[in-house]
């Protein structure tokens, strides 16, 4: 047998450690990785809407499909904090809410990628590069289409909000420049807070003027019906739900977010309506106005689904599913209307469409709840309410009544109240039916067991 000679022996020995010194920097190099993908889809679910607790968890599920299971990640509505594993370093990202949120589609192709991360079928190389790749989608239509989206989507909520047939005709003039003036600030950060403001002053002063120069009797729907791609009914709803969960930093965060976007909005309508001039009290409530039939709501609620689907570029093929959960939702609003009253009549509508939008995503050809969710909560209103409610408060605050704050609160803790009441719903019906072969299977055995009569 021969021998390693000292040299051969030395030369072994380097040879070994430049093995192992390459190997950690391979594993330090995809654990650096790790953190990128990490921390980009974190930002990714935060413009996605979703909440911090969803998120979170999702987070340690992507990380425990690649090999770290005591990861530790804090999230925030602004922020993202990731530790891959106890003793290591913990990364900060700051998520800028100003880059603007997902569109469906965008919504939908994300969570594609969450999926297969978190069944560890994709690396998180190949994960970043389809991040970065959602994150550059176009969108599915054109400016021109898109503005006619916005359009059809003003005309349709003004048809859900009791209009007449001027107000229809008002909501659509409304929708169009509305629409331009949102298609204009996509991509533009300082616009993002100006217009918002702008557009409801415009509408405001417009609307107030006509009814001042007898050139239209316009009513509130045609305040509300152009401004509803503004309106935080989400954010709000979603900060409700955070702080129902014990989240209270993101969920109290969400709500005083929501809060000031109603009171920007409420400050365009006043400012407008100054502008306008002196205009009644209730010119807005005319009792006389000649209101469209009851079949005007639920055209709305169709070309609501079909409008919702054009602007916010809805995935191919998730149409059909997003009109289902929004007849749903309204069906649900309408029971709860006649059942408890028009003030908690989205806690009825959330309840009804939450296990249908989750068991629409369990669907090979399902878009994912978030798609079908984010429309629904814009169909049910709860910051159009808030806005009504505020713009009243502001516009005449010698009629203020605990009324008058209580109803939009009310309203946006009904549909978050829906919303945690469908889910643990859907959760306990998901159960049971996991649970259905086992008791089955029980009884056969229990049967088997049982002597032959007369045995």
């Amino acid at each position: 047998m021969s021998e390693l000679s000292p040299d051969d022996s030395g030369e072994t020995d380097r040879a070994a450690a430049a093995s192992a010194h390459s190997r950690g920097r391979s594993s330090a190099a995809q654990r650096t990785i790790l953190y990128e993908f990490v921390l980009e889809m974190g930002r990714a679910l935060s413009l996605a809407g979703t909440a911090v607790s969803e998120t979170q968890d999702r987070l340690l599920q992507i990380a425990a499909a690649n090999g770290v299971r005591d990861a530790q990640v804090v999230v925030l509505p602004t922020t993202l904090m990731v530790a891959l594993g106890h003793a290591r370093r913990a990364t900060v990202e700051v998520i800028p809410q100003r880059t603007g949120a997902l569109r469906l589609d965008q919504i939908s192709a994300l969570y594609e990628i969450v999926k297969r991360a978190e069944a560890g079928t994709v690396t998180p190389e190949d994960g970043l590069e389809q991040l970065r790749a959602v994150d550059a989608m176009r969108p599915r239509f054109g400016p021109v289409i898109t503005i006619f989206g916005h359009t059809l989507m003003t005309v349709a909520l003004c048809l859900l909000l009791k209009p007449t047939l001027p107000d229809v005709a008002a909501a659509a003039v409304f929708g169009v420049l509305v629409g331009v003036l949102a298609l204009v600030s996509r991509g533009r950060h300082t616009l993002t807070v100006l217009i918002p403001i702008v557009a409801a002053l415009v509408v405001s002063a417009l609307t107030f003027l006509a009814i001042q120069h007898g050139v239209a009797d316009l009513g509130l729907p045609v305040l509300i019906a152009p401004l509803v791609t503004f309106l935080p009914g989400a954010a709000l709803t979603t900060a409700t739900v955070e702080l129902a969960s014990g989240e209270m930093v993101a969920g109290s965060s969400r709500l005083v977010f929501g809060g000031l976007q109603l009171l920007l909005l409420a400050f365009g309508i006043v400012a407008g309506a100054e502008i306008a001039g002196p205009v009644g009290a209730d010119a807005l409530h005319s009792p006389d106005r000649h209101m469209l039939g009851s079949w005007a709501p639920w055209l709305g609620v169709l070309v609501f689904g079909l409008a919702a689907a054009v602007y916010f570029s809805a995935p191919r093929g998730a149409t059909r599913w997003l009109l289902l959960v929004l007849f749903v939702a309204w069906g649900g609003q309408l029971a709860g209307d006649h059942l408890i009253g028009s003030s908690a009549s989205g806690f009825c509508g959330a309840l009804a469409m939450t296990p249908v939008a989750l068991a629409v995503a369990r669907l090979p050809s399902g878009p994912p709840s978030q798609v079908t969710f984010l429309p629904a909560f814009w169909m049910l209103v709860p910051g159009a309410l808030g806005l009504i409610s505020t713009t009243e408060l502001l516009g005449n605050v010698s009629t203020l009544s605990p009324t008058a704050l209580i109803q939009p609160v009310v309203s946006i803790v009904a549909i978050a109240l829906g919303v945690l009441c469908g889910v643990s719903l859907y959760r306990a019906g998901a159960t049971g039916a996991t649970r259905i072969p086992e008791w089955q299977r029980a009884i056969v055995e229990t049967s088997k067991r049982r002597p032959p009569p007369g045995g």
